[in-house]
């Protein structure tokens, strides 16, 4: 059953990838290559987080970019935390694993809802930009903390990027992963 919910996902990954993101990948700063490959480690984390019994993986988010996983999300344990990390550290194709796993509030006054609504008022603000190639930058919320990953070709872009996050009432902070990689 593990073999057919990885190969399910891995699947998954490679027929998104022609078909919504050919232009994803013309602006990509990283090589098809390095997509594919970043892609199916975050199918294969994915899937390992679907079959573990300690992980919760409506809660936790893997992004792979250039075999760097960063997991996004909140946390019910220690233990949930400390096997995600584990598994993702275990996966083939991981060079390095950067964290930003909250633990789970109860009763905290930003719910699922807020996130949303923070995370699509990002987005549109990146995509509104001409500056930014907001494709390159994925935006994720946990407890209405902004959290900005990808490849981009300037210093400037993240500058505009932070700065349109900050700029959604509510947030409560942004954390910025975004690297630059000149283009060509």
């Amino acid at each position: 059953m593990r073999h057919l919910t990885l190969a399910v996902l891995v699947l998954f990954a490679f027929a998104a990838l022609p078909g919504c993101t050919i232009y994803k990948t013309a602006v990509d700063e990283r090589n098809v290559g390095t997509i594919v490959k970043d892609e199916t480690i975050s199918a294969k984390l994915q899937a390992k987080f679907l079959e573990d019994k300690t992980v919760s993986y409506l809660n936790i988010s893997p992004l792979s970019y250039e075999g760097h996983v960063y997991l996004v999300g909140e946390y019910a344990s220690t233990a949930e935390r400390d096997r995600a990390i584990a598994l993702a550290k275990e996966t083939d194709g991981v060079r390095d694993v950067t964290t930003f796993l909250l633990p789970r509030k109860v009763g905290d006054t930003c719910g699922t809802t807020d996130n949303l609504e923070k995370k699509a008022l990002v987005k549109k603000a990146l995509i509104e930009d001409k500056a930014i190639w907001s494709t390159n930058v994925n935006v994720e919320v946990v407890q209405c903390r902004v959290v900005l990953l990808g490849i981009v070709g300037s210093s400037a872009e993240i500058a505009k990027a932070v700065a349109h996050a900050k700029a959604v009432p509510g947030v409560r902070e942004v954390k910025s992963y975004l690297q630059v990689r000149a283009r060509n």
